[in-house]
C-alpha cells in the first residue's frame, strides 16, 4: 500500500493505492475559490493552505494515528511552486520518520503521463502488466496550464519527450485568452463553456502548426492575434461575437494539438494514444483525440476527470507503475523538473 502526497500548486491531495486491488481512496482540498479574487494562484497563500489542510486530510484518510498497511510514501518533488513542494516533502518526511517508512520523490509530469492507465489497472489489477505491455509503444499528450508535451513510452518502458511548447502552454494560452476577454478565473473552462454556442469558422486564428520535422508547439502568436482582434472591436461588438471568438480561439488550440499528434502517429508504429493534464477535461479536445485514435485504429486512453488536475492518485500510481522515474532519499525539490531528457 502506497500513500501519495501532492502539493505542487494549489491542491492539497492524498491518495492510497494498493497494487493488488487498485486505488483505495482519494482526498483533495481545492483552493480555487480562494485564488479566484486574485485572478490566479498566489504562491504564498497556496503554501499556507497546504499547511492547514494536510493533517485534516490525513485524518479523513484514517491515518492520523498509525500507518496501517502502508509500506511506502510517495511525494511530488517537482515541477511546481517551490514553497508548495517544500511543504509536501516536509510532511512526507515527517510521516516517514514517525512510521519508519521509505519516502520516494515522484515527478509530477510522469504522474500525468501514467494517469490514463489508472483505469486500466483499476478494472483488472492482476492483468495490468500484460495489458499495459500490449499498449506499447504508447504516444501520450500532456496538456495543462504549464505544460504541453508529446511523449512516447517504448516497449522497454523508457519515456522520451518528442515535442513540447517553446513558449506558452496550451492551457496557459486558453487562460490568457480568457483574461483578454474579461472572463473570470479559471479561464479555460469559461472559454469552453461559451464556445459551445459559437461557430469556430467565423473568426480565423493562426494555428501555428510546425512542420512535421519540427518537434515543437507554439501558442504565443495565437494570444497576440486575439489581442489585436479585440483592439478593433467595441464592447458591444465583443458581446455579440463572444461565442464565435471563443469557439475559433479554442479551435485553433485544439487544431494545433491534434495536428502535431497526428504527424507523430503517422511517423511511427504506436499501439495506443493517451491524453492527460488539466486541459484534457475539455470535451472538444477529448472528442478530437478520440476521433484521431479511431481513424488510426488504436485505443485512446484518457485520464479520468478526477485524475486530470493536480491529484495524488496519479502520484501513487506513478510510484507503482514507473519505478525508474522515482527519486530516492536524499532528494530535493525541483521546481523546474522536466518530464524526461529529450
Amino acid at each position: 500500500m502506497i500513500l501519495a502526497i501532492e502539493s505542487s500548486c494549489d491542491e492539497s491531495a492524498l491518495a492510497r493505492f494498493d497494487p493488488t486491488r487498485g486505488m483505495a481512496g482519494e482526498w483533495v482540498h481545492s483552493q480555487i475559490d480562494l485564488h479566484k479574487e486574485y485572478g490566479g494562484v498566489v504562491p504564498d497563500l497556496a503554501s499556507r493552505e497546504h499547511l492547514k489542510n494536510f493533517f485534516p486530510l490525513l485524518e479523513a484518510a484514517g491515518l492520523s494515528a498509525e500507518p496501517g498497511e502502508l509500506r511506502q510514501i510517495a511525494v511530488t518533488h517537482g515541477p511546481g511552486l517551490a514553497g508548495c513542494l517544500a511543504l509536501g516533502i516536509a510532511f512526507a518526511r515527517s510521516l516517514g520518520l514517525a512510521w519508519n517508512l521509505p519516502v520516494v520523490g515522484v515527478n509530477h509530469l510522469r504522474g500525468h503521463a501514467y494517469s490514463p492507465f489508472i483505469d486500466l489497472h483499476q478494472r483488472a489489477p492482476e492483468a495490468y502488466p500484460q495489458a499495459f505491455a500490449e499498449l506499447l509503444p504508447h504516444l501520450g499528450l500532456i496538456v495543462s496550464g504549464g505544460n504541453t508535451i508529446l511523449f512516447q513510452i517504448d516497449t522497454s518502458q523508457e519515456l522520451t519527450v518528442l515535442a513540447e511548447t517553446v513558449d506558452d502552454a496550451a492551457g496557459e494560452a486558453l487562460d490568457k485568452g480568457a483574461k483578454l476577454l474579461g472572463l473570470p478565473y479559471p479561464g479555460g473552462p469559461q472559454v469552453e463553456r461559451i464556445a459551445q454556442n459559437g461557430n469556430a469558422k467565423v473568426y480565423a486564428f493562426p494555428k501555428a502548426i510546425a512542420p512535421r520535422n519540427e518537434r515543437r508547439f507554439s501558442f504565443s502568436g495565437l494570444k497576440t492575434s486575439l489581442r489585436y482582434r479585440l483592439e478593433k472591436m467595441s464592447d458591444a461588438e465583443l458581446e455579440g461575437a463572444l461565442p464565435d471568438i471563443c469557439a475559433g480561439y479554442q479551435g485553433a488550440v485544439i487544431d494545433q494539438l491534434v495536428g502535431k499528434t497526428k504527424h507523430l502517429i503517422q511517423a511511427g508504429g504506436y499501439r495506443s494514444l493517451g491524453l492527460s493534464g488539466g486541459v484534457s477535461n475539455n470535451q472538444a479536445l477529448r472528442a478530437a483525440m478520440q476521433g484521431l485514435a479511431q481513424r488510426h485504429r488504436m485505443p485512446c486512453l484518457i485520464a479520468q476527470p478526477q485524475h486530470t488536475g493536480d491529484n495524488a492518485a496519479m502520484i501513487a500510481f506513478a510510484a507503482f507503475a514507473d519505478p525508474s522515474g522515482l527519486a530516492s532519499e536524499p532528494f530535493s525539490i525541483q521546481p523546474a523538473l522536466r518530464l524526461a531528457v529529450s
